[in-house]
């Protein structure tokens, strides 16, 4: 029997609903990625700007802070706006406000109007991320879903590196980077203006029970709250620390250019393994890593920078990993009736620490330095690697048949929909 066209560009749904067009859903993807150049040049920017001026670091890791204030707001109060006014507009919404925060970075130099900007666009990003998968994962059938949303991360994870190289070539003296930033978020509504993409019903509220989670996946939690600190603590003050630390524009630049290559090299090869084994021992191995990766990071600190920018692939690639890995092992360990609770749950755990341990490194580094946020990671990823190890001479191990299937994700956004909303065929159950 012969395709037809149309079926050959749509992917088909399993829980009854129409089947949603490839370029449909490509829109949400592109939107994200335009967003993600954005994003990235204004997470370089900031430090090396206030650098330039003459600013205290304290003040570039109270603008992380405010950020991550905002983005657990953003996981909170998401859920409600999208019921109020539905998907493509709570899009839109957020889209805005992200355009809003760059234009009172763009005002000029004020670093508390900076730390209230930030704080916005910690909760516009967080909510964005929540909003789009939501839609691709109503909008995509199970059996396509795990490749579709790695298409998301990596479409992502690309803009930011785009962002933060673009960084080499602007005056950073001057308002370009505010303004590239409001331009790209500008042109990502427009994907999104005008897809056809068929909005998903209003999502339920999902409650937050950590007792619960620890009870189902005490690796998952930690995991979380592991991830939610590092990821924090190394994208960040990285270049933050590199900009105290005398290294140019431009070097600032190609670093954090080059660290998401971690998150893109190490997490199929890790994820391929971790289907195949219990996966406490590859989050062993990754945490392991992290902690070798930032033992060099204090060892090469200040050097050359191409050692440097080696070593900070791998520290945030293997850092990076600990929220898939731990995102699947939570799965595994769930059944479909406490995963929107677990899940939920998850998503808090990883906001919250994303909030204290930025807090808790600006607080350091006032005290003792920028390379404070070297010190914390090692630790978090130390605890963590000892906890995933205790766990695993105390407990059994979920049987690799009985397992789900990998999926690269980035801790640079959110965990996917089902932890903050539940899918049909979960509400159902």
């Amino acid at each position: 029997m012969a395709i037809s066209k149309k079926n050959q560009f749509e992917t088909g749904s399993e829980d009854g609903n129409p089947p949603a067009p490839v370029i449909a859903i490509a829109s949400v993807v592109l939107s994200m990625a335009l967003i993600a150049v954005g994003n990235g040049l204004m997470f370089a920017y900031i430090p090396v700007r206030l650098g330039v001026e003459g600013f205290d670091p304290t003040w570039a890791g109270l603008i992380i802070t405010g950020l991550s204030a905002g983005g657990l707001a953003g996981c909170i109060l998401t859920g409600p706006l999208v019921r109020r006014v539905g998907h493509a507009r709570a899009f839109m919404v957020l889209s805005a406000l992200i355009a809003l925060s760059n234009a009172a970075i763009g005002a000029g130099t004020y670093p508390l109007l900076w730390i209230a900007a930030r704080a916005l666009y910690g909760f516009s990003i967080c909510g964005l991320f929540i909003v789009a998968q939501s839609w691709l994962n109503d909008a995509v059938a199970n059996a396509i879903r795990g490749r579709v949303m790695a298409v998301f991360y990596v479409a992502y994870v690309a803009g930011l590196g785009v962002g933060y190289a673009t960084l080499a070539a602007i005056d950073i003296q001057t308002a370009a980077a505010p303004l590239i930033g409001i331009a790209f978020t500008a042109l990502s509504i427009l994907p999104v203006g005008m897809t056809r993409l068929a909005q998903p019903p209003a999502p339920q509220a999902a409650s937050v029970a950590l007792g619960r989670a620890w009870r189902i996946s005490p690796v998952g939690v930690a995991g979380m709250l592991a991830v939610g600190g590092l990821s924090m603590a190394i994208s960040g003050f990285a270049p933050i620390h590199a900009t105290a630390e005398g290294y140019s524009q431009a070097d600032v630049a190609l670093l954090l250019a080059a660290m998401p290559l971690g998150t893109l090299i190490l997490q199929i090869p890790l994820g391929w393994i971790s289907d195949r084994t219990d996966r406490r021992y590859v989050l062993i191995a990754a945490s392991a890593l992290a902690v070798a990766a930032g033992m060099l990071a204090i060892g090469f600190d200040g050097g050359a920078l191409a050692a440097l920018v080696v070593i900070y692939i791998v520290w945030d690639g293997a850092s990076e990993s600990i929220y898939s890995l731990a995102s699947a092992h939570a799965a595994d360990r769930a059944s479909k009736n406490d995963m929107v609770a677990l899940s939920s749950s998850l998503l808090f755990a990883w906001s919250l620490s994303g909030f204290v341990v930025p807090g808790i490194v600006t607080g350091l580094s006032a005290l003792y330095g920028t390379q404070a946020f070297i010190y914390v990671a090692i630790v978090i990823a130390s605890a963590f690697c000892l906890f995933v190890l205790w766990r695993v001479l105390t407990t059994q191990p979920v049987p690799t048949a009985e397992t789900g299937s990998f999926a690269p994700m980035s801790a640079q956004a959110p965990l996917p929909v089902e932890l903050a909303f539940a899918p049909d065929q979960q509400r159902d159950s």
